[in-house]
């Protein structure tokens, strides 16, 4: 069974990864940056003028050089999740679906029954709740089609798209993470086997390290899992 594929952004990526590492503080700082108070050391800090606010200042730096190594990270995955298709640059996945199903055409009607740049059928468009923004796919705005879409995958998944899903190697169902979301209250929220660990699981080359951490518009994969 084919799953949603990702490609690495190449060594341009990695190039501009180590020029923003060379920005942080080198990480022998923080292992030097005592982790709590030490016997007989703090006593004597109170002895030497300006000891306890180089402390605060070693500690500032760590959070700092965490902060920035975090965002390299961040930024890695992100591109690392964008293939190499032109298309891919305009709001992937959904400019490239776009370019397949109506060659880009966000406001088409060809009278065929399927409207938009995403060939809703109306239907469909019904409902998963796209007459709150129009009356038709093809009256409502680029972003209010992808909003639908996103319902849409949530139900269907890639299958209501299948030539064009096929095309670009997507398949499944699909989340797109919304403000306030966990990976524990998304597996509640459709069932999912095996919950959290299972969906962290399936998804952690987009996630990274720390499940805890999981960025609104992340697209994961919620079945098969």
């Amino acid at each position: 069974m084919s799953k949603i594929r990702f490609w690495t952004a190449g060594s341009l990526v990695a190039a501009s990864a180590a020029a923003l590492l060379t920005l942080a503080p080198a990480p022998a700082q923080a292992r030097d940056t005592p982790a709590g108070p030490v016997p007989g050391q703090v006593a004597g800090a109170r002895d030497v003028p300006g000891a306890l606010e180089d402390v605060a200042v070693g500690v500032r730096g760590v959070r700092e050089a965490s902060a920035v190594l975090l965002g390299v990270s961040e930024v890695l995955r992100e591109a690392a999740s964008v293939p190499s298709y032109a298309c891919a640059k305009d709001q992937w996945p959904w400019g490239c679906v776009a370019e397949c199903e109506s060659s880009g055409r966000w406001h088409v009607n060809t009278g065929n029954g399927f409207y938009g740049g995403l060939q809703f059928w109306h239907p469909t468009w019904v409902e998963h709740g796209g007459q709150k923004y129009a009356r038709r796919a093809d009256l409502a705005t680029r972003q209010q089609q992808i909003t639908v879409a996103e319902e849409v995958l949530r139900t269907q998944g890639w299958g209501a798209w299948p030539v064009c899903s096929k095309r670009y190697g997507l398949s499944g169902r699909v989340h797109t993470v919304q403000s306030g979301d966990t990976l524990g209250s998304i597996a509640r929220r459709f069932a999912l086997r095996g919950g959290w660990q299972a969906l962290y699981a399936a998804n952690r080359s987009l996630i990274g390290p720390d499940p805890n951490r999981i960025v609104v518009g992340t697209m994961l994969r919620i079945a098969p899992l």
